[in-house]
């Protein structure tokens, strides 16, 4: 059973910012370059350049651009880790506690993409990479366990494997990032209609 102790927020490493300029600005434009550029292919000068500061302004809110990966991942985790703990996702039948957690999964998305983005290309280079992975892979388990239990109360169509479930469920939702766009994209309501009706209407039992 997932550890729900590992889902709590962690400590906020950032050191508290100098006036007219914030930890949480200063991070948007860090995911951005790390989006744009690749986590590894950014440096410190090009996140001073593309923030139009000095590098020393940018450590005087972190020890360096590892530390804003961590908390642009944790930031993604942490809100997808709180879905998981919300009535709707413990309580009912484990089907529909399964599409709730799907349609928050789309809502999150949506409204943190830049981070959830980077999270979803994240690949173990670095023990701070390695760690976001491991919780990924430890919701990865409670998604699964939902899957689970809805077969076992009999609420999946029988004909589809159990075990391929939340792969397919949670491979269509992260390939939002590829192509969604706020402005184009649709609302978060929208999305998570249309995902629950191409997937759940073939999961269901009729």
């Amino acid at each position: 059973m997932l550890d729900m102790a590992s889902t709590r927020a962690p400590r906020r490493t950032g050191r508290p910012g100098r006036p007219g300029y914030d930890l949480d600005s200063l991070l948007a434009v860090a995911v951005k370059v790390f989006n744009d550029k690749g986590y590894d292919g950014t440096s410190m000068d090009a996140l001073a350049e593309r923030l139009g500061i000095s590098k020393s302004s940018i450590y005087h809110h972190v020890a360096g651009k590892e530390e804003l990966l961590e908390l642009a991942l944790n930031r993604a985790l942490n809100a997808l880790f709180a879905v998981t703990v919300e009535a709707q996702a413990t309580e009912g039948r484990y089907i529909d506690r399964l599409e709730y957690l799907v349609r928050r999964s789309v809502d999150i998305l949506v409204a943190e993409l830049p981070y959830v983005t980077l999270l979803l290309r994240v690949r173990g280079n670095s023990t701070v990479e390695r760690r976001a992975m491991a919780r990924r892979r430890e919701f990865d388990t409670f998604v699964s366990e939902l899957v689970t239990a809805a077969a076992d109360e009999g609420d999946l169509n029988p004909e589809i494997d159990p075990a391929l479930v939340a792969r397919l469920l949670f491979g269509t939702v992260n390939s939002l990032i590829e192509w969604y766009r706020p402005r184009t994209g649709g609302s978060a309501a929208e999305l998570g209609d249309a995902v629950v009706a191409l997937t759940f209407d073939g999961l269901r039992r009729s």
